[in-house]
């Protein structure tokens, strides 16, 4: 491949040229992971940023909000040690979150029936509405992007995802949940 300038790089140009200079340079022999994981970031942030931008920042939530709501009208009310763990983020990245949805009026926080130390997060009236709302212009714009494959590639997808998921045991990645 011939050198090309930082200018002239695209995405794809990059990971050809990162894969031959680890290996080439700095002997690193795993290209292809850095390939995959690579472009499965880049994917996850095009998909999250075009969300976030077209669906969500114009309502005045941001992809965190969305995600906890998400959550919480799915399958709450729950604990928010159960939120952070659904959601992927953080006990206080949780609790922020809720406390500005709360001050939203999209989310209560009520003491737990058997422990009183704890709360549980449920949706509003107002909360439940939103989400009907935004949840069918969020999933046709998820349509829009697994349009590119077909019904098979989408499960294959999810099945290679969800290995990749669950494989992380095998050598003590870290997580939050």
């Amino acid at each position: 491949m011939q050198d090309v300038t930082a200018t002239e790089l695209d995405f794809w140009s990059f990971v050809a040229l990162a894969n031959r200079r680890l290996a080439e340079e700095y002997g690193f022999r795993h290209q292809l992971a850095t390939e995959v994981l690579l472009t499965l970031n880049r994917a996850s942030d095009l998909v999250t940023y075009d969300l976030e931008a077209a669906v969500h920042r114009p309502r005045g939530r941001s992809w965190s909000a969305f995600r906890l709501l998400f959550v919480v009208w799915l399958a709450g009310p729950l604990e928010p040690k159960s939120a952070a763990r659904l959601t992927g983020m953080s006990r206080a990245a949780v609790s922020n979150l809720a406390k500005a949805l709360v001050a939203d009026g999209l989310l209560d926080r009520t003491p737990d029936e058997h422990d009183g130390r704890s709360v549980r997060l449920s949706l509003t009236d107002a909360g439940h509405d939103e989400m009907v709302s935004v949840f069918q212009e969020h999933n046709e714009r998820e349509f829009g992007w697994t349009d590119a494959l077909t019904e098979t590639e989408q499960r294959i997808l999810v099945m290679l995802l969800g290995k990749l998921i669950t494989s992380r045991a095998g050598f003590d990645a870290r997580s939050r949940s």
